[in-house]
C-alpha cells in the first residue's frame, strides 16, 4: 500500500493549499486552516522555495499557525536541504507557528520511500515553541539528537527509519512530548533499527509526559512487541499503537503476556497477522477492561511460496 491523499488537518486546523502561480487564494483567515505549500513536482513550473516566498508575500504570516510543506521538485532526487532553510531564514516572520509537516505528497508526487529529506532538527532550534513536528520520507533523514521544551508531537512516516535516527529520537530530552509516531519500516528501504535502538524511548526517562506511543508499520513487529511488554514507559500511557506491521501470533502473545494494558484507553493492532484464537484472546484480555482495540486485518495478506515460506508485509512500503 502506499499513501494515496494529502493530510485534511493539522494543529486541528483543515487544510488549505495555497494557490499556485497566477491565481489569488480565498479569503482566509491567516490563523484559521493549516496553510499547505507546494511547488512543481515534474514540469519546470514554480519551484517550493519560490512558492513559499510568494505565500509570505500574500498572507500575514505573523498569524500562521499550522504549516504544511507540499512536494518540492524532484523530491526522488532532490532532498529538503532548501525547504529546511527557507524555513528557518524565515522565523522571525511565523512567531505564532505551533504546527510543522514536511513532506506531504501522495505516491504520484513521489513515493513515501523515495522522498529525500536531510537533518530536520534545525527547525526545533529556529521554532522554540513548536508544538507538533511531523515528517514523511526517511531517505538522508537525520535527526541527532537534542533539547526542545515545548514539543508536544513528533510524527516521522517512512518505509524505512534509519537506525541514526531513532537513537537521535531516543536520546533527545522532549520534556512536554505527548505523542511519539514513528514508522520503522523495512531494511529494504533504509529501515535498520534493531529493538535495542528503542530502548530509551521505552524507558520513558526523557519523556516524562508521554501518553500516546506508536511504533507501527515494522517488519520487526514481533520484537517490538516483545519489548514494549516489558517496558517502562507502558505503564503511563493511553494510547499504544503497533499497527501496520508484520504483527504475528508470537508478538501478540508476548505483549499479552508481559506488563498489564487494562490501563490502556485504545491499543492499535490494525493491520496484522493474528490468528482468530490470538484475536479472540486480545479482545478476552483488554475489552472487559474497557481499552478500545483495534484489530482490523485491513490488507494484510500473505504470500505462499511452494516450499512454504510465507511473506508478510508491512502495510505502507514503496
Amino acid at each position: 500500500m502506499t499513501i494515496g491523499h494529502h493530510l485534511d488537518a493539522l494543529h486541528g486546523l483543515p487544510a488549505y493549499t495555497f494557490p499556485g502561480a497566477g491565481h489569488k487564494p480565498r479569503p482566509v483567515e491567516p490563523d484559521a486552516v493549516a496553510w499547505r505549500v507546494t511547488g512543481s513536482v515534474y514540469d519546470r513550473g514554480e519551484n517550493w522555495t519560490d512558492a513559499f516566498a510568494r505565500f509570505c508575500a500574500a498572507v500575514d504570516t505573523t498569524r500562521v499557525r499550522s504549516l504544511i510543506v507540499g512536494a518540492w521538485e524532484e523530491a526522488y532526487d532532490t532532498d529538503s536541504s532548501a525547504v529546511i532553510e527557507a524555513l528557518t531564514a524565515a522565523r522571525d516572520r511565523f512567531p505564532a507557528l505551533r504546527a510543522l509537516f514536511v513532506g506531504d505528497m501522495a505516491a504520484e508526487e513521489c513515493e513515501i520511500s523515495w522522498i529525500n529529506q536531510t537533518d530536520v532538527t534545525p527547525l526545533l532550534a529556529a521554532y522554540p515553541r513548536l508544538e507538533e513536528l511531523g515528517v514523511r520520507g526517511g531517505s538522508g533523514l537525520r535527526f541527532p539528537a537534542l533539547s526542545h521544551g515545548a514539543l508536544r508531537s513528533l510524527v516521522i512516516e517512512t518505509g524505512g527509519l534509519p537506525a541514526e535516527v531513532v537513537r537521535g529520537v531516543g536520546g533527545s530530552d522532549l520534556p512536554a512530548l505527548v505523542h511519539l509516531d514513528l514508522w520503522l519500516g523495512t531494511p529494504e528501504y533504509g529501515g535498520d533499527s534493531a529493538p535495542a535502538d528503542l530502548e530509551p524511548i521505552l524507558s520513558g526517562a526523557r519523556l516524562p509526559n508521554l501518553r500516546r506511543l506508536a511504533l507501527r508499520n515494522s517488519e520487526m513487529q514481533d520484537a517490538v512487541a516483545a519489548a514494549v511488554a516489558s517496558a517502562p514507559v507502558v505503564a503511563r500511557l493511553e494510547v499504544l499503537d503497533l499497527s501496520l506491521g508484520v504483527l504475528t501470533d508470537e508478538g501478540a502473545a508476548a505483549l499479552l503476556d508481559g506488563q498489564p494494558l487494562t490501563h490502556l484507553g485504545k491499543l492499535d493492532l490494525h493491520h496484522h497477522y493474528l490468528s482468530e484464537p490470538l484475536v479472540e484472546r486480545v479482545r478476552r484480555t483488554l475489552e472487559p477492561a474497557g481499552v478500545e482495540v483495534d484489530l482490523d486485518r485491513g490488507h494484510a495478506e500473505e504470500d505462499a511460496e511452494d516450499d512454504g515460506t510465507v511473506w508478510r508485509y508491512v502495510a505502507v512500503g514503496e
